[in-house]
This record gives C-alpha cells, sequence and structure tokens, in this order.
C-alpha cells in the first residue's frame, strides 16, 4: 500500500534534455510539474555537464573514467567456456544446466552474436547529458527527418530547440587546430561544398567570458533555464519561477510502474519508489510523460502492461568506426610558417618558450564535422573527447592527437528488437532487457564504404596512433539507440502519434530518442528536444 501520494498537473520521468524540456515549456506556462529520476544529483545545478571541470577541460582524457564509472550496460551475455585453472576447491557450476548468471544484468537469455554488447544507460539527474559530447546537428531533411511534419514545422522546432540546448558553431573558430584541421579537409574534399561540406560541428556549448579558454558544456540545467535555480525541501528540489508554475525534481525515485483506469484509457497514477528513504508513492497526474531514453522508456511500459505491437522494435544503432591519428609534421609547421596563426605562436613561444611544439597549452581542441548526404550516406566528426576507446596515454602530447569518428546508418527493421522478460529483472528490478539485432549485407558493405572514406580523411591529416588503428567500435557504444518506441501514423507499426502521445492513451506521451523513425547518423538529441516542444504544445493545447 502506498505510504504517501502526490498530485501535480505533469509527472515527467527522466531528467535528460528532452525531460526538461517538457518541464520547462510546461512551468512557463503556469503548470505544477514533477519530475523523477531513478539516479542521483551529482552536481550543484540540477543535471549540469561535468566535463565542465578546469581538470577535464586542461585534460579530457581524465573525464574518460567519468564517463565509464556513470553508464550501467543493459545486457551482458552468459560467459559458459569452464575456467580449467579455477582453484579445484572453488565453487563450479554444472554446465549441462548452467545458463547464465543472473546478477548485475547478466542475462542467461541474450545471445552473443545478436547483443549490443556495449548499449548501456546512465543512472543520474541530467542521464547522458552529464557526460555527452553535445553535438546538436540538424537531421538531414531527406536521409534522417521524420516525414510526418513539413520543412516550415522542422525549421521552427530546430530553432527553439537550438535555443534551449545553446547550440552554436563557433565557439572553437578560434583554436589553432581547430582552424588547422578544418583547412586541412576543405583541401581533402573540394568536390563537397555549400551545406554539406567541411564546416564546423554544432555544439550545445559556450565560451566562457572570464576565461576565453574554458568552455561551459550544456547539460540538462541549460535547458531548464530558471528551473535549475531550485532550493531543496526535504529531499526534493523545488523551483517556482516568476511565470505562475512551480517545478519539483525528485532523484533517486524510480517509478516502477504507470497504472491504468478501470476502461483502460488513462493513466491514473504512477506507483514510484523513494530508493533513498524507501517507500512507495503514489504519484496522480492529469498528464504523464516518460522520457527515460530508448531504453527504460520502453521498459516502464512494458512492466505497466502497455506493450503496443511495435515496442521494442525497429531498433536501430548506428555503426562507427573510429581511429586516432598524430598530426603530419608539415601541418605543424604550418602554425609556425602561417601569419593566420601568427599572433597565437608568438604568445605561445614568450610563456613557454622550450616547447618543441607551436600549438598554445590552451589551445582549444578542433570540432569539425562533415555532414550526412545522399553521397556520403555518413556522419563524420573531427574532434576530441573522453572515450576509453580512445583515450591517450599520459606521455602522449594530446595537443598533436585528433580523434576521427565515422557514424553510419542502417535501415530499420522490424526483426532489430529489445524485448523485456516476465522473469529476470535488471539492478533495479526492473524487466531484464535481451537484444536482438544484426546488420544485413547491404548495411555491411555501406559500412565498408564508410571505413574507406574515414581513412582517406586521416591521411589528409597525419598517421595512425600506435593502438589507435582504424577499427568499429563494439555495437551499442555511440549510445544513439532509436527506434524502440516510434513515431508514426500506424498503431501497428509505431508506439506514439505524431504528438508523440501513446496510442490508445488520453494522457501518456513519450519522448527521447527512442521516437525517431527514421535511419539516423547525425546525433539525435536536438531532434528528440524538437519533437518534445511539439509534444509539450500539444499538452497544453488540451
Amino acid at each position: 500500500m502506498c505510504a504517501d501520494s502526490i498530485h501535480t498537473d505533469t509527472l515527467i520521468v527522466g531528467s535528460g534534455p528532452v525531460g526538461a524540456t517538457f518541464a520547462r515549456t510546461l512551468v512557463e506556462a503556469g503548470r505544477q510539474v514533477h519530475m523523477i529520476d531513478a539516479g542521483p544529483l551529482l552536481s550543484a545545478r540540477p543535471g549540469a555537464h561535468l566535463k565542465n571541470s578546469y581538470l577535464y577541460q586542461r585534460n579530457v582524457d581524465l573525464f574518460t573514467s567519468v564517463i565509464q564509472g556513470h553508464l550501467s550496460l543493459l545486457s551482458v551475455p552468459p560467459r559458459t567456456r569452464p575456467e580449467v585453472t579455477l582453484d579445484p576447491s572453488a565453487f563450479r557450476v554444472d554446465h549441462d544446466r548452467f545458463r547464465g548468471f543472473v546478477n548485475n544484468n547478466q542475462n542467461p537469455a541474450q545471445d552473443p552474436e545478436t547483443n549490443l554488447d556495449a548499449a548501456a544507460v546512465c543512472y543520474a539527474v541530467g542521464g547522458m547529458a552529464t557526460h555527452w559530447t553535445c553535438a546538436t546537428p540538424r537531421h538531414h531533411p531527406r536521409l534522417e527527418r521524420c516525414e510526418l511534419l513539413d520543412e516550415a514545422q522542422w525549421n521552427e522546432l530546430y530553432e527553439v530547440s537550438e535555443r534551449l540546448l545553446g547550440t552554436r558553431a563557433d565557439a572553437f573558430e578560434q583554436s589553432v587546430r581547430h582552424r588547422l584541421v578544418l583547412g586541412a579537409l576543405h583541401a581533402e574534399y573540394p568536390e563537397l561544398d555549400g551545406p554539406y561540406g567541411v564546416r564546423a560541428l554544432p555544439l550545445a556549448v559556450e565560451r566562457r567570458r572570464d576565461n576565453p579558454a574554458l568552455v561551459h558544456w550544456s547539460g540538462t540545467d541549460t535547458v531548464l533555464g530558471p528551473l535549475a535555480h531550485t532550493r531543496l525541501v526535504g529531499n526534493s528540489l523545488v523551483a517556482e519561477p516568476e511565470s505562475g508554475g512551480s517545478f519539483t525534481l525528485l532523484p533517486e525515485h524510480l517509478c516502477t510502474r504507470l497504472v491504468l483506469d478501470d476502461a483502460g484509457e488513462r493513466v491514473e497514477y504512477a506507483e514510484v519508489t523513494d530508493l533513498a528513504d524507501w517507500r512507495t508513492i503514489r504519484i496522480e497526474a492529469e498528464n504523464f510523460v516518460v522520457a527515460g531514453g530508448a531504453a527504460l522508456t520502453p521498459q516502464l511500459l512494458y512492466a505497466s502492461r502497455i506493450r503496443p505491437e511495435a515496442l521494442g522494435r525497429y531498433l536501430h544503432e548506428q555503426p562507427v568506426a573510429f581511429c586516432q591519428i598524430v598530426l603530419h609534421q608539415h601541418l605543424v609547421d604550418q602554425v609556425e610558417t602561417e601569419e593566420r596563426f601568427a599572433d597565437q605562436v608568438r604568445a605561445h613561444r614568450k610563456r613557454s618558450p622550450e616547447d618543441p611544439v607551436p600549438i598554445p597549452v590552451d589551445d582549444p581542441e578542433p570540432n569539425v564535422w562533415i555532414p550526412v548526404c545522399e553521397q556520403r550516406p555518413w556522419h563524420c566528426q573531427i574532434h576530441r573527447d573522453a572515450f576509453h576507446y580512445g583515450s591517450v596515454a599520459p606521455n602522449i602530447d594530446p595537443r598533436l592527437i585528433v580523434d576521427l569518428r565515422w557514424f553510419g546508418m542502417i535501415e530499420p527493421r522490424r526483426e532489430n528488437r529489445m524485448t523485456f522478460s516476465d522473469t529476470g529483472q535488471d539492478s533495479f528490478g526492473m524487466p531484464q532487457p535481451t537484444f536482438q539485432f544484426e546488420l544485413t549485407r547491404q548495411d555491411r558493405d555501406q559500412q565498408h564504404a564508410m571505413m574507406r572514406d574515414m581513412l582517406r580523411a586521416a591521411s589528409a591529416l597525419g598517421g595512425f596512433l600506435p593502438g589507435s588503428e582504424p577499427r568499429f567500435v563494439a555495437p551499442g557504444l555511440p549510445l544513439h539507440i532509436t527506434g524502440t518506441t516510434r513515431i508514426g501514423e500506424d498503431p501497428d507499426t509505431s508506439v506514439v502519434d505524431v504528438n508523440s502521445q501513446v496510442w490508445g492513451l488520453d494522457n501518456l506521451y513519450l519522448g527521447g530518442n527512442g521516437l525517431l523513425p527514421r535511419p539516423n547518423a547525425s546525433n539525435p538529441t536536438l531532434t528528440s528536444v524538437a519533437l518534445a516542444v511539439r509534444a509539450a504544445r500539444h499538452i497544453l493545447a488540451r
């Protein structure tokens, strides 16, 4: 029996940028909003990007362990090979009957051949936005973008979303390395021009005015805006902006199920476990929004016995090719000889006359982009960021290293899916997810072409860093799963309608990357925020 109850206008499950978009839009219209997240609060401002720390901006490779520490793998397949070197007195399983362990998302039902090995979720206020790359490109209008909205609608929604996230493309334009890489790739790809040529990567970031060598990366707190100015009331964070609405954030509160009314047409209440004080709360609302990501959102619907035919199906994840290069000698020499870099080099030589590298120590990293297009159906990022598969040894000068990440796309298929167990449970006691994901022959051929293109770009920039030669990363590692709660016009092939409202339920809305129904190579966050803006307006219009 529930110990406590709360009534609010709207309950939002999930505190990433998408959930924050719903919250800000509704509260600014005067609504009362409660937001819950199963994860803890990691920063003074709710959902702030953890890479804003001075230490991580001075040494981005130190941020790698922060990311790893906040990711929970979704499905770990069994390892049935016997350990022949194990002490004979130690516990052994009967391998004739052993199906696999079941602790911490170890999943006996997971076929290793069809798993997304590196697919993971982040339990924290702010979700993945506590450590994301902040890349926010618009999706290609024909290859990636949902056709349910017209060009004018998309442009308006994108403009609002870019303001919410703080998207800009000029934050790194004074970087020596940024301009160096940009120029080298312009020379390598003369056939690419206009909107699909080599250009600066759109990022949710702002260069700091008090110290221009540093930036402020956008997180959930950026999207919340004035709602991020909260005060602590008990174990709740509360904001009461001038708009007249109110916002309450409850960290470490897990929604275990949504309970429908007797007619099965509306969500009556959410059953929530307070993980800090270990009590059960009943939260009643006029509207419910689930924005827990492409894995945890369908998981909650399944646990609530809300199971549309398309739930978990049409799963899409981007194959990613990766390498790191050490800049060509002739490119580093350009820094010494070209007039466009002269002022920065002179200032650097004055501060560090013994430094063999002419690039300033505090030079911002490059952030260069080659957009997806019909002739090149992959999204390219040339930059430096913190991932465990791209960390640099401490005795290597990071100013000379550039990361290349080529994100591919595949054709969404009904067979690629995420299912949920009726018996197995994950670390939070929710239905254990299992992946069934495979590439077609056409998908594989296209990724091979993508790899060839990455080699072309890498050769124009330098030589491969030993240990970081070109390779495809583990499936699921991009953390860009889409399609599992897809938007559409047909209830048989989609979970929500064009307003992000679950088919057949009057007051349940979904948000997040799971809604995106098309192939996508570009980062999905901006498009998911755009759909959340539209859905929040629909709630208000009712």
